[in-house]
């Protein structure tokens, strides 16, 4: 069983009910209680040790999860207000990942504590959709006019395009894995959320005059995209076990309290109201201001009330309360069922409540007659192939880049020398020479620079190419990059035909080994049948890619 713990949102609502479960079923000897402020995670720490005395070392965490690690304790707000701040989190955005990565404050936590089970409680998809991408939206085309985009909009347009989900959940889940991985992660659970606690379009709920809210289906459409992205984690070799608990209703309560609260705009001050006269006319002539300075009113006292804590869902009078959890409406969950429920997950136990076990289960997959109707296709284009005397190799338009760039090596290779056996008793400057010999008559010359793919020849200096070249890739207006800081070796990996002998060199190794994997298949039967062996019985250039993807790559599907 399992030692160590990472939860993340562990002073929350549910992540506190997480860790005592955790506590009363699984033996723990260290819990970091990770949450964004230091005073809620020390906190939730000082409490565990009152509840549980010091037979466990529990461990407080704090900061922004999705940011990097030296704006980490920095409020959202005053990130966007610094417009170097802001240049720094687009960086890490939409720039280089690998540096963003070592910077990312949850990978420095996973670095720093190593824990063998991460159970994720933060509310990622409400803090996502809550930036409020469409609000950004009508600031950024209030500035746009007919000239551009006035200079005064810049931190506008910064702020927009920082309140994008779909970027922060890439990064956030590719993080994840990188980390969860090299750190040797075992499990990861995540408590999600449908974004409208169960309900449908036709929630009455809202944040604005819509309904249904586009910020609440933004919240929906950020929890199932991070869904979508952790049922990929799952299926991703030497990931950790990844499970999903989804609640589909409002989770609560911890308290009931007379307190000081606040509304939607962040107001806790109560005024006496201003009569005004609405001069509406047969016209629409008149007015009517929608923010006025707050100084301008008498204030009254403060907004004190009865309410019922839930957590990171908020504070709700009786009223709402009554009305929310009502027979119909989202009604209700208590945050220990489903603390419940991640622990029996944790432990292996088929709760019925795991969401990526349930899509594993209800997706369609590879067929026996797909597999006997693909041995026709494949026949059929080879029929085609010869009666047209047109080679049928690569488009480029299935990436990743190496997949193009490997298939016509493989069809080079195909062309000089017939056979795998043959390319395993040549030298690497007899096979690079070969493949020279026959880049015209196979066609090479003229498909694969045309569509992007060029041809680095054996001297390493000549390339042949088209108007385009697809790698690198170039993003934005760029169109060239400086050759002064050429990767050469890392863009011939990557997608340009190399005709280098040391290339042919890898090439001529890799053959063996399909060879090799071939005989034992035939010495040991179905038992040798692995994603390791290679079982065309010709040279079928896309057999070897995916043989190559399979076993260099680690490009293959566990289930």
């Amino acid at each position: 069983m399992y030692h160590d713990f990472l939860i993340l949102g562990g002073a929350g609502l549910v992540g506190l009910q997480v860790c005592r479960q955790i506590l009363f079923n699984l033996k723990p000897r260290r819990i970091v209680v990770a949450s964004l402020l230091e005073a809620e995670a020390t906190a939730a720490c000082a409490r565990l040790e009152r509840e549980f005395g010091d037979a466990v070392a529990f461990v407080p965490a704090w900061g922004n999860l999705f940011v990097p690690r030296e704006m980490a304790n920095l409020p959202r707000g005053a990130i966007l207000a610094d417009g170097k701040l802001r240049g720094k989190l687009l960086n890490a955005l939409y720039d280089d990942y690998e540096d963003s990565y070592r910077a990312n404050h949850l990978v420095n936590l996973i670095r720093t504590h190593r824990p063998e089970v991460i159970v994720d409680c933060v509310n990622t998809a409400t803090g996502f959709s809550y930036q409020d991408v469409f609000d950004g939206a009508a600031k950024v085309r209030g500035w746009i006019t007919e000239k551009g985009v006035a200079a005064e909009g810049v931190a506008d347009i910064e702020a927009f395009l920082l309140s994008q989900s779909v970027p922060q959940l890439i990064r956030h889940v590719r993080f994840l894995h990188q980390a969860s991985t090299e750190y040797a992660t075992k499990v990861y659970v995540k408590v999600g959320t449908t974004g409208t606690g169960g309900m449908g379009l036709n929630i009455p709920y809202t944040h604005s005059e819509d309904k249904p809210s586009k910020k609440l289906l933004a919240k929906n459409e950020a929890a199932f995209g991070h869904t979508g992205l952790l049922f990929l984690l799952a299926r991703t070799p030497d990931s950790p076990i990844v499970k999903e608990v989804k609640p589909a209703a409002m989770i609560g309560y911890r308290a009931v309290q007379v307190m000081e609260t606040k509304d939607k705009h962040d107001n806790s001050d109560l005024y006496k109201a201003h009569e005004v006269t609405l001069d509406c006319g047969s016209q629409g002539g008149g007015t009517l201001n929608l923010r006025e300075q707050a100084q301008g009113y008498e204030k009254s006292g403060k907004l004190r009330v009865p309410v019922v804590d839930t957590g990171e869902n908020g504070v709700f009078t009786r009223g709402e309360f009554a009305a929310i959890t009502a027979l119909g409406q989202m009604e209700y969950v208590t945050p220990e069922e489903i603390a419940s429920t991640v622990v029996l997950e944790i432990r292996g136990a088929n709760t019925g409540n795991d969401v990526i076990s349930a899509m594993d289960g209800s997706v369609m997959t590879p067929s026996y007659k797909a597999g006997l109707v693909r041995s026709v296709a494949l026949s059929d284009l080879d029929s085609a192939e010869k009666e047209s005397g047109i080679p049928s190799v690569a488009l480029g338009r299935l990436g990743p880049p190496e997949l193009s760039k490997l298939l016509f090596e493989a069809e080079l290779l195909r062309n000089a020398f017939g056979s795998l056996e043959n390319v395993l008793e040549a030298d690497d400057a007899t096979l690079s020479e070969k493949c020279v010999s026959v880049l015209e008559s196979s066609g090479v010359a003229r498909t694969a620079p045309s569509i992007g793919i060029p041809i680095l020849l054996p001297d390493g200096k000549r390339l042949l190419r088209g108007p385009r070249i697809n790698v690198p890739e170039l993003e934005g207006h760029n169109v060239s990059v400086s050759l002064a800081d050429a990767k050469l070796d890392a863009w011939a990996k990557k997608g340009w035909i190399d005709l280098r002998p040391a290339n042919l060199g890898i090439w001529r190794a890799r053959v063996g080994k399909m060879l090799s994997a071939r005989a034992s298949l035939r010495a040991e039967g179905s038992a040798a049948a692995s994603i390791h062996s290679f079982m065309a019985t010709g040279f079928e250039i896309g057999e070897v890619v995916a043989w190559i993807f399979n076993n260099e790559m680690g490009g293959y599907r566990v289930k």
